[in-house]
């Protein structure tokens, strides 16, 4: 477990406030994937040129495939990955049309199964692969809140992946018949090394939670390292968000690229 400096906010959402990233010398724009007999709508970010290039899957919080999560995207192309977000919710409505967050609790991320997610995520990567340059042998995934919360678990589902950084991602949950686990659960069946990058003030993640899940996947002989920002909230990466803490942000992204770059996502 690292300890990590950082301030704290609230986290009211404010749509539209995140910082932009151009997109000069990139291939970016909203996309197309065929995933379980339907297609997905999402974001691809690469640079231009011949390729292949690493993979990251982005995987967005619950307020939807936003500006937010797409400026990510632009971010790492800027620096030479394929980078591609799936609006994992599509099915359910326009998930960006809603604001209050206990509907989109109620009326998306609650009747998402998880093993459906998992699937969405599998399709992704292979849309990534067969139709966006993108190098089977280099990729990773990342998420933030209930994206974080999925990349534990896709580190677990998927021997695809090489690299997973979960941003503030919880790991108890209540257990419903579709989604029967906890992340905390998946601790010990990492098929990855996972950096989990994590605010001291979140009120809805105890540190106490880090530290369990950390443990036990050591226990279990896999690679993990919790990064706590003591004075960091929950979203703290969220530019658009009063919850953004600059410093720990920057943090936080650093050593993300640092991860993919030592596990072969470079």
């Amino acid at each position: 477990m690292t300890t990590a400096s950082g301030h704290t906010g609230a986290t009211t959402v404010l749509p539209g406030q995140a910082i932009k990233t151009d997109t000069a010398g990139l291939i970016a724009g909203d996309v197309s994937i065929p995933a379980g007999g339907d297609r997905l709508p999402a974001y691809r970010a690469m640079p231009e040129g011949a390729g292949p290039f690493p993979v990251v899957l982005v995987i967005e919080e619950i307020f939807g495939l936003h500006e937010y999560i797409k400026d990510v995207c632009r971010r790492l192309a800027k620096l030479g990955y394929c980078a591609v977000a799936p609006e994992l919710y599509a099915r359910l409505g326009d998930i960006g049309a809603v604001t209050d967050v206990q509907v989109l609790l109620r009326d998306f991320i609650s009747k998402t199964p998880d093993a459906q997610v998992m699937s969405d995520i599998d399709a992704t990567l292979a849309w990534a692969v067969a139709s966006s340059k993108g190098d089977a042998a280099r990729a990773g995934i990342t998420g933030f809140c209930r994206g974080g919360r999925a990349t534990l678990f896709y580190a677990a589902h998927s021997k695809n992946v090489k690299a997973g950084i979960a941003w503030y991602g919880k790991f108890t949950s209540p257990r419903t018949d579709i989604q029967p686990d906890m992340a905390m659960d998946v601790a010990g069946k990492l098929n990855c090394p996972v950096l989990g990058l994590y605010g001291g003030k979140d009120k809805g993640i105890p540190v106490e939670e880090a530290h369990q899940f950390e443990a036990a996947a050591k226990a279990a002989g896999k690679a993990v390292e919790m990064v706590i920002y003591p004075e960091a909230d929950h979203a703290f990466h969220a530019d658009y968000r009063p919850s953004f803490d600059a410093a720990a942000a920057a943090d936080g992204w650093r050593r993300m690229l640092g991860w993919l770059s030592q596990n072969g996502v470079a």
